[in-house]
């Protein structure tokens, strides 16, 4: 029996494929629904607070948001 010094090459196997976590819709839907409510409540205090709907009295809120109310096209002034 002859033993070679040179190594035969041997099958690679394939190289695993990347498979995309299944994510079901009802765990996604809780997160969808509660970020969707705080950026309607964020839209309210920029576009809408300090107007006819408005339910912080005074000048606090408008000074807050003020440079995001120019910033997103809504008249303040």
């Amino acid at each position: 029996m002859a033993q070679s010094a040179v190594a035969q090459p041997t099958a690679t196997p394939a190289a695993p494929t990347a498979v995309p976590a299944k994510l079901p819709i009802s765990a996604i839907a809780p997160w969808a629904v509660f970020f969707g409510i705080l950026m309607l409540v964020l839209l309210y205090f920029v576009g809408a607070e300090q107007g006819a709907t408005s339910l912080v009295s005074g000048e606090g809120v408008h000074e807050w948001v003020h440079d995001a109310r120019h910033l997103l096209g809504f008249p303040c002034h």
